[in-house]
């Protein structure tokens, strides 16, 4: 009986041993088990944080691709950001003619010829010298030889008084000594189209003279800042002629401002152009512009949205719109891009031969182009669901957005022959501004920015009018509007 008690005992003892171990083994597990779900959480959020990671990262490299692939004929880029790959004049979307290098036929050339020279000097506006060579007889061959003579020149001005006694002098002569017209037309002239610093047109002016003259950078800027300020009517004029046009193009392009980001926006027709200086874009900075708030006809621009406040209609760029539509066939290898940009060069061409023809569109030309235009945009968003790649499926949709919602302002060339099918004027006319930018670094102060503005609107509009520019430089200095 002893004997069993005791067996028995130690059964219970070795079963509970078991049982310790068996809660052990199972506090171990558990524990193991808690380990490696905590491992497999901790596996799992960085399997989630990399899949963030390789997808920022794939955004990122379609974006980079985007970026390098970018150029002058399939984006706003400049020519001059191009690789250096292509050969001379095949930049934008300019194609191989055929035709052979050299003046065209019909183009209009600019050699002066020996008739031309004669009439000039009938005129009256050329001095007259003749040099012979050789024994002088009744028979010679005459040569033309155009040239300047610079001659340094000081005139007197002697002021008598009334009959009453009093000296009057005029505002301009109130110092002893100044500078003429001339000189200082020369002066405006080499700041604004030649892109000179004040101290080298000073240097220059002063070694044209032979060194006679004592002129200085402060002299030049005071003449740039009188010129502005004698210029007031003449930019009046201009504002005027641009205000009676039916439609009229506008742009805008950066330059700096004491090291900060200012802009240049110009309006422009054939016969003028108005240069305005902007601290910024925004419709608040736009309302600083008379001209904008006065105009009523159509303005013709790149897609600027904050335009559409301004003017009684509105037609869209369709060159930029034919690099984006480029763009977006390079990228998603789609044809209602490629077949879109076709269709708005042969309506193009169409309205070119009806121009020469002094004809129109008819209601139903008009309305089989937007019909096939339509159909386009529609073909656009079937296959815009198969686009691969986030950004370009986005910028896919963002143009066919564009067109579709702006439809009637692309296309209003057709209708309206005073609306250009691009923008290309406004843009010439901005070029000038930004290859001042490029030389000088931009200006030093707002009104320097002003004041150059004021000075390339004159210049610019004188040239479309084919008037001589020092000469009407001259006539604003001597207290004459330049534009009539």
């Amino acid at each position: 009986m002893g004997r069993s008690s005791n067996y028995s005992n130690q059964m219970y003892q070795q079963l509970q041993e078991i049982m310790r171990r068996l809660d052990s083994v199972e506090q171990d597990l558990k524990k193991e088990k808690r380990e490696h779900k905590e491992d497999v959480e901790r596996l799992e959020k960085l399997i989630v944080e990399k899949d963030k990671k390789i997808e920022v990262l794939t955004k990122d490299n379609e974006r980079l691709k985007r970026i390098l692939n970018n150029n002058s004929s399939n984006s706003s880029l400049p020519p001059s950001t191009d690789k250096k790959t292509a050969s001379a004049n095949t930049y934008n979307t300019r194609t191989k003619s055929g035709k052979k290098a050299g003046g065209q036929v019909g183009h209009h050339g600019i050699t002066l010829t020996k008739k031309e020279v004669q009439e000039k000097l009938s005129s009256g506006r050329f001095q007259h010298r003749i040099e012979t060579i050789g024994v002088e007889s009744d028979t010679y061959i005459t040569k033309y030889v155009l040239d300047l003579e610079i001659v340094p020149t000081i005139r007197e001005i002697r002021i008598y008084a009334t009959e009453d006694g009093t000296m009057l002098l005029p505002k301009e002569y109130q110092s002893e000594v100044t500078y003429g017209s001339t000189i200082k037309a020369l002066a405006v002239d080499l700041y604004s189209e030649g892109v000179m610093s004040n101290e080298r047109i000073s240097n220059f002016l002063n070694a044209l003279s032979g060194n006679e003259f004592s002129l200085s950078a402060g002299s030049i800027y005071h003449f740039c800042r009188s010129f502005q300020e004698k210029s007031k009517e003449s930019l009046q004029q201009i504002e005027e002629e641009l205000l009676n046009k039916a439609t009229v193009c506008t742009d805008a392009t950066v330059v700096t401002v004491n090291g900060k980001q200012a802009y240049i926006r110009n309006s422009s027709c054939n016969t003028a152009v108005l240069y305005h200086a902007m601290e910024q874009k925004s419709i608040e900075a736009l309302n600083k512009i008379p001209f904008l708030k006065k105009f009523a006809g159509t303005l013709e621009h790149d897609h600027e949205t904050a335009l559409y406040h301004y003017g009684t209609g509105h037609g869209e760029c369709n060159v930029h719109a034919l690099r984006y539509l480029k763009k977006n066939t390079e990228e998603t290898g789609h044809l209602w891009s490629e077949k879109m940009s076709r269709l708005l060069c042969e309506m193009n061409e169409r309205r070119k031969e009806y121009q020469r023809k002094s004809s129109y569109f008819t209601k139903e030309e008009i309305k089989t182009y937007k019909e096939r235009y339509q159909e386009l945009i529609q073909k656009g968003r079937e296959e815009n669901k198969d686009t691969k790649g986030r950004i370009a499926k986005e910028e896919e949709t963002k143009l066919l957005n564009r067109l579709e919602n702006y439809q009637e302002n692309h296309l209003l060339f057709l209708k309206d022959f005073s609306v250009p099918f691009e923008n290309n004027l406004s843009e010439r006319d901005l070029r000038k501004c930004k290859n001042r930018q490029k030389m000088s670094g931009g200006f030093r102060k707002q009104s320097g920015n002003e004041m150059y503005c004021s000075i390339m609107s004159i210049i610019e509009t004188c040239k479309r009018k084919q008037m001589h520019v020092i000469e009407q430089i001259q006539k604003i200095f001597e207290g004459t509007p330049a534009i009539f």
